[in-house]
């Protein structure tokens, strides 16, 4: 099992109301449960290996568009940006160029379940925990999505790299986020 019991602990810190718990259940390095709780939301996400994912008891499914220019993503950049050598700038640069929009939630479990709902058609995120992804990767992909690392491999919990999208825009964030890891 991986829990984190307060992601976005910043935006809880602030009394910023996009912060949740993060539950998800792993067996031989797959993840068969998730769990994530946004109290302040009052939406609660869950999903069970082969059986869809679910916002409150009502199935969910991720969006449908299918161009990369008229997507909404989201992102998130880790806690020592001014060091990292992947600190996201570059991505989130391109990105912004790239698509009608791109918004930091502050959540990475909740970027997770709203690409899961179809509230944004992609997320992506260096730097990340096990406990950050998922709960949230096993909901997007029983929503009809599609999870993996940035460069587009099976995801790995501990490489702390994910790319979620409703897999319609998958192969388009892959070339822009491998172009600018070249740069």
């Amino acid at each position: 099992m991986v829990a984190d019991p307060l992601d976005g602990t910043t935006n809880f810190a602030h009394g910023f109301f996009v912060f949740s718990i993060s539950i998800g259940l792993v067996e031989e390095g797959k993840i068969i449960a998730g769990v994530v709780h946004a109290p302040a939301l009052n939406e609660t996400y869950t999903a069970l290996y082969g059986q869809g994912a679910m916002l409150n008891k009502k199935h969910i499914h991720v969006s449908t568009t299918a161009k990369l220019s008229e997507s909404l993503l989201s992102t998130g950049f880790p806690y020592d940006i001014k060091t990292a050598r992947f600190n996201n700038l570059e991505q989130f640069s391109a990105f912004a160029k790239a698509a009608q929009g791109v918004r930091r939630v502050g959540s990475a479990s909740l970027d997770l379940c709203f690409t899961a709902a179809g509230r944004f058609d992609g997320f992506w995120e260096f730097g990340l925990k096990p406990w950050d992804m998922a709960a949230g990767a096993l909901i997007v992909s029983e929503a009809g999505g599609l999870a993996t690392d940035t460069a587009g491999v099976p995801l790995d919990l501990n490489s702390g790299r994910i790319l979620a999208t409703n897999g319609l825009i998958h192969n388009e964030m892959i070339e822009i986020i491998q172009k600018t890891m070249r740069e």
